[in-house]
């Protein structure tokens, strides 16, 4: 039995670049790790099959909970690193919330899904499926019944997320769309908190914040000493955690030639590295 956060790297949802050559964002900024959290949903082939299953379904709101349940089910009953994640999510939010102050927990669309559909059923607790467009639907804790309601006045909900950055989609979309339906969501656990501030923002609003794994020097330590990344990577991830932007400019001036061949790269290299330059996005 794996730890959340070997199985993170196990399954690449924590890709860390060779220590030559840094990945481009979408932003056109560059950095030494990209975070799939999804994968752990046993490979990333499964994780895309139901990316795409519920792209195909999602009009559909009111069928898609038990469809999607039932697909997270049967993964929990056959995939031993699926399994693995969410047992030791069901064993820390016993540890740290108390459920029984708990009526229901929401997930948003769509990664929340891989991992809040197995908490309601394993808690029991009924799930909120939260759509971007803020409409939401309830289901029974088993997914049996889903229907659509209005009010849920004075229930406390306990989101659950993938992944949390900068609390950008709770602002956004999932803490609205509880509000709306006169419910207050009282506490958030993210399987992976990319340490971007999302959780300071959830505690100012007075949303409780937990997260499993933390993008840390904790975490960097570990992969290091499982032999999972080598001293090079090590080095360029922590100066990329004490400094994003500064450690990327070091890097770009020590490699000149890094954007001009990402210039000439495939497409979207080539824009991303274009949006930099265009941008000026480290003072070069």
């Amino acid at each position: 039995m794996g730890s959340l956060k070997t199985h993170l790297f196990e399954t690449n949802a924590i890709k860390v670049c060779k220590d030559d050559s840094p990945f481009w964002y979408t932003s056109g900024k560059i950095g030494p790790y990209f975070i799939n959290t999804h994968f752990v949903y046993g490979d990333e082939e499964s994780a895309t099959n139901l990316l795409k299953v519920i792209d195909e379904i999602k009009q559909d709101k009111i069928n898609l909970p038990k469809i999607i349940f039932d697909l997270v089910l049967k993964q929990y009953n056959s995939n031993n690193i699926y399994k693995d994640v969410i047992d030791e999510m069901i064993s820390f939010i016993k540890l740290n919330i108390n459920i029984d102050e708990i009526d229901y927990i929401s997930g948003g669309e769509r990664r929340d899904w891989f991992f809040s559909y197995m908490a309601s059923y394993l808690l029991d607790k009924p799930q909120i499926t939260i759509f971007k467009d803020l409409t939401t639907i309830v289901s029974s804790s088993n997914f049996s019944e889903t229907n659509s309601i209005s009010s849920l006045s004075e229930k406390k909900v306990l989101h659950i997320a993938d992944l949390i950055t900068v609390a950008s989609s709770y602002i956004r979309a999932w803490i609205p769309a509880i509000q709306n339906l006169g419910a207050e969501l009282v506490c958030s656990l993210a399987l992976v908190d990319r340490m971007q501030g999302g959780s300071k923002r959830l505690e100012d609003l007075g949303i409780k914040s937990y997260a499993m794994v933390k993008i840390d020097e904790d975490l960097f330590n570990m992969a290091l000493q499982k032999n999972i990344i080598n001293e090079r990577q090590f080095n360029m991830l922590i100066d990329f955690y004490h400094d994003p932007d500064g450690s990327m400019r070091e890097f770009l001036i020590s490699h000149p030639n890094f954007i001009k061949n990402a210039l000439s790269s495939d497409k979207k290299t080539a824009e991303r590295a274009k949006l930099c330059v265009d941008g000026n996005l480290y003072s070069l």
